[in-house]
């Protein structure tokens, strides 16, 4: 084999027991920490320990924790913007945030019709759900009337079950702009720059 006996019959002498039992209280007791955070604090408890090796000692524990996948991103078509031909005929909608002068983060729901970029709608609130969209979108449809199609973007309160359900019983068809691609919403996009500077 081209090695030496003394090679061919070496073990190792060094001891990982204190190491492994380290890795093994740290992942009871920070359960969602994975290696670098429990090598760092085997380094801050001032164990001086080479990555390698805790790293091989703390595969052999069994710790490694899985990787979380990326999330893919919604494929979407790109959608000429088309200005409607009438009133009520296709809306853009879009949430802004902002703060207070204490601090706390408020956000804005805003919707225009596309046809004059008339305001229909402006709703403040800390916090504005899927089943808030879904009531203001009822009321607006009962005072305007129902348009055919309501430009937005891939928000989590526009693309949850609740609010596509609603537009389906409604027959209203909801055109989402590429994720990444706010300028496929500039109408909306315009606005809000206008209601955010006051002019």
């Amino acid at each position: 084999m081209n090695i030496s006996r003394s090679s061919f019959s070496y073990q190792s002498i060094k001891d990982d027991s204190f190491l492994y039992e380290k890795l093994m209280e740290l992942s009871e007791h920070h359960p969602k920490e994975g290696f670098w955070k429990s090598y760092f604090r085997i380094r801050n408890q001032g164990e001086k320990v080479n990555h390698k090796r805790l790293h091989r000692i703390y595969k052999q524990a069994g710790l490694p924790m899985r990787r979380k996948g990326k999330k893919r991103k919604i494929e979407r078509v790109k959608q000429p913007l088309i200005i409607p031909e009438a009133f009520t005929k296709g809306w853009s909608m879009d949430f802004m945030s902002d703060a207070l002068e204490n601090g706390r983060k408020i956000r804005t729901f805003n919707i225009i019709d596309d046809y004059n970029r008339e305001v229909l709608h402006i709703e403040v609130d800390y916090s504005i759900k899927s089943s808030r969209v879904t009531w203001i979108l009822r009321r607006l449809v009962n005072r305007y009337g129902k348009p055919e199609s309501i430009q937005m973007d891939n928000g989590p309160e526009f693309i949850a079950k609740l609010i596509q359900t609603w537009s389906e019983v409604n027959d209203i068809s909801f055109t989402y702009i590429q994720p990444g691609k706010p300028t496929q919403n500039s109408l909306i996009e315009r606005f809000n720059k206008s209601y955010r500077e006051g002019v």
